[in-house]
């Protein structure tokens, strides 16, 4: 019997040196080197903090024009195979060595040619090791136990939820067959989601249909009791995501915000670009005494925190509290975008999905048959 999780090798890849936790990773890596160097040449604290200095002085500048370059190479390094980005990099490594050589030369009294082998071979050394040191963590943050994980986060819409959902179309068939219709429609494409290879990244608007699809289900069970409250005027449609990074968090806050209480409850959901940075603002009502319906809180924000941090390291968070008015969670991860090339294609064949023709021309039965209500404002 062929596994539920793919047992393929892993590819291995060059880091993303434009991400911050790569950056930080190596400034510390790089510098403990120095340091350990220091201490090994002087243990008496006068020499070693001379010796320090004088490794320091080397240190930094060749560092920061290498990452510099990176930085500005890796788009281009990470569509290259990664044999060839290695090469790359190691080229780097020695022609920034040999372009501070010169223009120490120049400026300051001309360190020995002895002295620059000696750097550029240190160099290479630590090149060598820091990149097999974010190989073997790609391999420890990407094996089967993180993908049954994910499998598990794609199975997190409840049994009960497809059952309920199913009994909400059935009141429906004979009164509103389209209204019917369409709320079929939208569980097929939901599951149809939820049943494929969600690793790699998504355009954002995808997850926000997603999203619609599985709050208009909910609606059709909870009626007047759910009201959704869209802000999606500053969206960045084409930001990449995690996908079902937003969808567990929704259904949270129908779960823990509106199913407690008879009253009506808005579930606002706010997503808007600023700085580079894309940011994601969910909030429900909270009531204190909500009871078991607050017990499982939990398990969503740290599934999706986890496949942020995979995703984008330091540069993704997931913040959550509770605030006067309810309980908000806030997050924030970087603007990524696929290549121009692969949007156009994504666009035009979007555009021409039959699928997609048929949602838009029954989106405004829907809104005037009050199956959701949605507000713009600003992000």
């Amino acid at each position: 019997m062929q596994s539920i999780i793919r047992q393929n090798g892993h590819r291995p890849a060059l880091p993303d040196f434009r991400n911050l936790g790569t950056i930080l990773r190596i400034l510390v890596a790089v510098n403990a080197g120095a340091l350990l160097y220091a201490l090994a040449r002087e243990s008496r604290p006068g020499g070693f903090f001379g010796e320090l200095s004088t490794a320091v002085a080397v240190v930094e500048p060749y560092l920061f024009l290498v990452l510099a370059i990176l930085w500005l190479a890796s788009p281009r390094l990470l569509r290259l195979p990664y044999m060839t980005g290695i090469a790359l990099v190691l080229l780097t490594t020695v022609l920034a060595g040999v372009i501070l050589f010169e223009a120490q030369r120049r400026v300051l009294p001309a360190p020995s040619s002895a002295s620059l082998l000696l750097w550029i071979v240190w160099a290479l050394v630590a090149a060598c090791v820091l990149l097999f040191y974010f190989q073997l963590r790609a391999r420890a943050l990407s094996p089967a136990i993180v993908e049954a994980r994910l499998q598990a986060l794609q199975a997190r819409i409840r049994p009960h939820f497809l059952f309920n959902s199913i009994n909400a179309v059935l009141s429906l068939v004979r009164k509103e067959p389209k209204r019917a219709e369409i709320a079929l429609q939208d569980m097929a494409d939901l599951f149809r989601v939820l049943m494929r290879d969600n690793r790699d990244l998504a355009p954002l608007k995808d997850e926000l249909e997603l999203c619609r699809q599985y709050l208009e289900l909910e609606q059709l069970r909870l009626g007047e009791r759910l009201k959704i409250d869209w802000n999606l005027k500053s969206m960045p449609g084409d930001a990449l995501v995690p996908p079902l990074v937003l969808q567990p968090l929704l259904e949270n806050a129908v779960y823990h915000g509106i199913e407690p209480s008879s009253e009506p409850g808005v579930v606002s959901v706010n997503v808007f670009l600023t700085r580079g940075e894309v940011h994601a603002i969910l909030k429900n009502p909270y009531r204190k005494m909500g009871g078991r319906h607050h017990a499982g809180n939990k398990m969503a924000l740290a599934n999706v925190k986890e496949r942020l941090a995979l995703h984008f390291d330091a540069e993704a968070s997931l913040d959550s509290r509770v605030t006067k008015d309810g309980y908000e969670v806030h997050i924030r991860l970087p603007y990524r975008t696929a290549d121009p090339d692969a949007v156009d294609a994504t666009q035009k064949a979007a555009a021409q999905t039959p699928v997609r023709s048929r949602r838009s021309g029954s989106e405004t039965s829907r809104r005037a048959s009050g199956v959701f209500a949605v507000q713009v404002g600003h992000g």
